[in-house]
């Protein structure tokens, strides 16, 4: 039999499949499928709810009493109402809403922030690049950062003389640990391979950086990121309640010293989703700029 036989009874044998029933298929694998995406934000979004849910029942049934000092969830809807179902209200520079508040600490949280991420990711990097670095930064590191966020407070008042300002210096020097220390345990844990290309690339320390340094310990480098942000958001709030401002830490200190407790649950609340917004945030940066491989 020749070849050209063998070829015709394959042909026959198994034909080829049209380019309908190909394409067919491949419409079908990448079909919308609502009732999946259903399911997923259903088993996403229920549990919280109902946990949420039965947190508000047993506070109301412990709030209920005369005797309470804290107010049930039915006197803070009634008595902060305002503030629930308007955040964005504007009747004078001293009378806004929550959200506004919250954008403004926001400002401050994203100077602070940004500075602390840009100094604290070239520190870590020196720090677990060069060992003699680590020996005389990582013990001045270590005992910098046990110092709490208050403590900065009088210190950067006398420096700055303003209030705005630092708050920022209290952001950026609580935030900047956390950054600095995942780093440099990222550097350190590059594969030696990887150190080896370079070499033989004969890359500079510019080019070591940007390319291999940074890509290898990104995912080191977005924990210490997302702790830093939530770092930051807790300095925020607890630094404008002694510096005063229009900030929503200010708008807590405020009102409780005009006993408006309704109000501060309500900006507490405010205070929680923002900060899981901001962790939500970079952890999604930082998933998608290492490909999934931050810790989630």
């Amino acid at each position: 039999m020749s070849i050209q036989t063998i070829e015709d009874t394959k042909v026959k044998a198994f034909p080829a499949k049209p380019a309908e029933v190909i394409a067919f298929t491949a419409k079908a694998r990448r079909r919308f499928e609502p009732l999946a995406i259903a399911g997923k934000l259903a088993s996403a979004l229920v549990p919280p709810i109902i946990v949420i849910a039965l947190m508000m029942v047993v506070w109301q049934i412990a709030c209920s009493s005369p005797t309470s000092s804290l107010p049930p969830p039915t006197q803070v809807w009634n008595e902060a109402y305002d503030l629930i179902a308007h955040p964005f209200f504007d009747n004078g520079p001293q009378d806004i809403g929550l959200a506004w508040r919250v954008l403004i600490s926001l400002q401050r949280v994203a100077v602070g922030f940004g500075l602390a991420a840009v100094v604290g990711v070239a520190l870590g990097a020196l720090v677990g690049q060069s060992i003699w670095a680590m020996r005389g930064l990582d013990p001045v590191f270590q005992i910098l950062r046990t110092v709490p966020p208050l403590a900065w407070l009088p210190l950067s008042l006398a420096a700055f003389r303003d209030s705005s300002p630092s708050a920022i210096f209290v952001i950026f020097i609580t935030s900047i640990w956390p950054i600095i220390i995942n780093t440099a345990v990222g550097v350190r844990n590059i594969p030696e391979d990887y150190r080896n290309v370079s070499r033989i690339l004969r890359l500079n320390q510019f080019e070591f950086f940007v390319k291999i340094m940074v890509p290898a310990a990104a995912p080191y480098i977005f924990t210490g990121l997302r702790i830093g942000i939530g770092l930051s958001w807790l300095a925020i709030v607890a630094a404008e309640m002694l510096t005063g401002g229009v900030g929503i830490g200010f708008f807590i200190w405020d009102a409780w010293n005009s006993s408006r407790l309704p109000d501060i649950i309500v900006a507490l609340a405010y205070i929680g989703v923002t900060g899981f917004c901001l962790d939500r945030l970079v952890a999604a940066v930082g998933a998608f700029v290492t490909r999934g491989t931050t810790a989630k």
